[in-house]
This record gives structure tokens, C-alpha cells and sequence, in this order.
């Protein structure tokens, strides 16, 4: 299989098309970290306004349960299926809220990170994910390495503050030793309620370093190398060649129907060799004089050319001419500007010919 370009190679920044791609692939950056804080948040959630009174609901049914074994009929399965719905709507209870929140802020960390985007090929099965090697560069890459201390830094958190709270709750603890059985869970729930909080606060700061090197991560693994920037762009806009050659081409297509239109012109203002303007002007026509072909130097010199051979007058005005080339485009009637100048080039025709000013073509 070829080996990809190197990753020393990927200088340049990711174009919007390769960030575009990517998310649409469902390649996104995705902090884990902020899933798992979303996950400590909702326990405390959990913990602080549901478990209380559906773990002391279980607590009473259970310890009913053994303390009155004998009050419970167990002569036929109906007696058996009655004490385990008993049992277990109590257990639905305790679980299900759990369940929920769990499940809504999970969805709700990724939703928060990035749009949601079915990617069927992300699911799709990959030979590539079995190769070996590539496991072995994903556990030991700069990514693994990174994954792995956050591990150890969550792990050294947890181990910090579960001792730290644990001895600071050691009186609580051991009073527990002389504490009625049916109190247990709630000194137990009421300790990991502050641990699971602890270990929330002290995530936040891990979670907003996660969140910006994910993103660096992302934007870096995406980075191109300059033969890919140059390729994406031959892809996107054309190959500059043959885009080169299609502006050429029209250009030619453009200058062929200039110079046929020439012969329709009234007379042509020239500068007098750089610059050329045949202008159309017949009364009946209506509007102003009308610009047919234009052109410098060479082309200038064409429809000079052109214009004599149709016994077009040609006019020498330099700067009417300049002007008229850089103002004007082909086929757009002459500004207001140029009226008076022009209008004296066809009363002086007009003249010229002893006829009517409405000149013909």
C-alpha cells in the first residue's frame, strides 16, 4: 500500500475545502474529556435530588423484606412474581432517572461540540482498523501519549481527592460502625455525592485544555502539503493552463466578431496608430453613437485597415481616442461625457458629405 506524504511535508494550513470534507466524513474534533464531565455533572444531578428518596424507598422494601421474611406469602409463582414487581418498581425508580440524565447529558456533550451528522462510513467496516501497525502508532503516536497522561493525571486526581475527602470524613466513617444498618446508604450516597463533585470541579480544568488541543490536533492533522493545496486547487477552479487557454480562446472568439463588425461602423477615431474606437452612429437607429469594435496597437491597426477598405472615415483625435478605449466597452452606447466631442465629428462629416446628419453606416 503507498505510503501517505509525510507529515514534516504538511506545512500548510487546511484549505476550507479539507475542513468541509472532513466534517462531513465525521471527522470532527471531539474532547472526550467534556463527555466525561458532562457524566460526573449528571451523577451529582443524580445524586443530590433523585437517589436520596428512591434509594431510602429500596431500603425500606428490602429491609421489610428481611426483617419480615415470614409476612411474605411464597406458596405459588403469582406470590413470587407480586414480591418481585414489589421489588423491582422500587429498583425502577432508583435506576431510571439515573438512566435519563445520564443519556441526556452524554447526547448533549456531543451536541454541544458539534452539529449532529449521520456518517455511515464511520461506521462502515475497515480492514485498516486491524492492521497491527496502525494500532500499535495509535497507542504509542503523539495522540496515544497524550490520551495516556490524561489518564494519569485523571487517575492521580481521583486518587488525591477520594483520599483527601475520605479523611476528612474518617469520624463519619468510623461512627458508622455503631449507626443502624438502614443509614448506611445514605452515608454512603452523601460521601460519593461530594467525591463525584469534587472530581467534577476539578475536571473543569482538564476539560478546557482538552477542549483546545483537540481542536489543535485537529486543524494540525488536517494540515497539506503544498503539492496538495495546488492539486485541491486545480480541482476546485480548473487547471490554470486550461484555464489560460479558454480565456484565450474567448478572447480570439471576441476579437473575430470585433473586427466582422467593423464594416458596420460610421466612422472610426484613431490616436492614430495606438488606439482605434469605430463608432456606429445612424439617427434612426436611435441613442448615442455606438461603440463596435475597439483595439491598441496591432488590432488598432486592423481596423484601421478594415475601415479604409470600406471607406469608413477615420478620424485622428488622440485623446478622444484614450479616452474612448479606456471609458468605453464594445457594444455599449458612449457616455454623456463624450457627447459634445463626438457630436462635433459628425457634424464635421455631415459637412464633409453635403447630406443629412443622420449618417449611415
Amino acid at each position: 500500500m503507498a505510503e501517505g506524504p509525510d507529515k514534516d511535508s504538511k506545512t500548510e494550513e487546511a484549505t476550507e475545502k479539507k475542513l468541509r470534507d472532513a466534517v462531513e466524513k465525521g471527522n470532527v474534533p471531539f474532547s472526550r474529556e467534556a463527555a466525561t464531565l458532562a457524566s460526573l455533572m449528571g451523577m451529582a444531578v443524580i445524586a443530590s435530588f433523585f437517589l436520596a428518596g428512591s434509594v431510602g424507598q429500596l431500603n425500606f422494601s428490602l429491609a421489610r423484606l428481611i426483617d419480615n421474611a415470614g409476612g411474605w406469602r411464597l406458596e405459588n409463582r403469582g406470590d413470587a412474581v407480586r414480591l418481585l414487581e414489589a421489588i423491582g418498581l422500587d429498583a425502577v425508580r432508583l435506576l431510571l432517572p439515573v438512566v435519563v440524565i445520564l443519556t441526556v447529558v452524554g447526547v448533549m456533550s456531543s451536541f454541544l461540540q458539534n452539529s449532529p451528522r449521520l456518517v455511515l462510513d464511520r461506521i462502515a467496516p475497515k480492514l485498516s482498523r486491524l492492521s497491527i501497525s496502525q494500532g500499535w502508532s495509535r497507542i504509542f503516536g503523539g495522540k496515544g501519549q497524550v490520551e495516556f497522561l490524561k489518564a494519569v493525571v485523571k487517575l492521580v486526581a481521583v486518587c488525591v481527592l477520594g483520599f483527601l475527602l475520605l479523611r476528612a470524613a474518617q469520624y463519619d466513617i468510623l461512627n458508622a460502625m455503631f449507626m443502624e444498618p438502614s443509614a448506611l446508604p445514605s452515608l454512603i450516597l452523601s460521601i460519593g455525592t461530594r467525591l463525584v463533585m469534587a472530581i467534577a470541579v476539578a475536571t473543569i480544568v482538564l476539560v478546557a485544555a482538552d477542549l483546545v488541543w483537540t481542536r489543535v490536533f485537529w486543524a494540525h492533522d488536517l494540515r497539506m502539503t503544498r503539492q496538495e493545496v495546488k492539486d485541491e486547487m486545480k480541482q476546485v477552479d480548473g487547471d490554470p493552463l486550461v484555464k489560460a487557454r479558454l480565456r484565450s480562446l474567448a478572447r480570439d472568439r471576441a476579437r473575430k466578431r470585433m473586427i466582422a463588425a467593423v464594416p458596420r461602423a460610421t466612422f472610426v477615431i484613431t490616436n492614430p496608430t495606438h488606439y482605434a474606437v469605430a463608432l456606429r452612429y445612424v439617427k434612426e437607429e436611435g441613442g448615442a453613437p455606438l461603440v463596435v469594435a475597439k483595439g491598441q496597437d496591432l488590432i488598432a491597426l486592423k481596423i484601421r485597415e478594415i475601415a479604409t477598405e470600406h471607406s469608413i472615415p477615420i478620424i485622428e483625435d488622440k485623446l478622444l481616442a484614450r479616452s474612448l478605449y479606456k471609458a468605453v466597452e464594445v457594444d455599449k452606447m458612449i457616455p454623456p461625457e463624450f457627447y459634445k466631442a463626438v457630436a462635433e465629428i459628425v457634424f464635421f462629416l455631415f459637412q464633409r458629405r453635403g447630406g443629412a446628419p443622420g449618417l449611415a453606416g
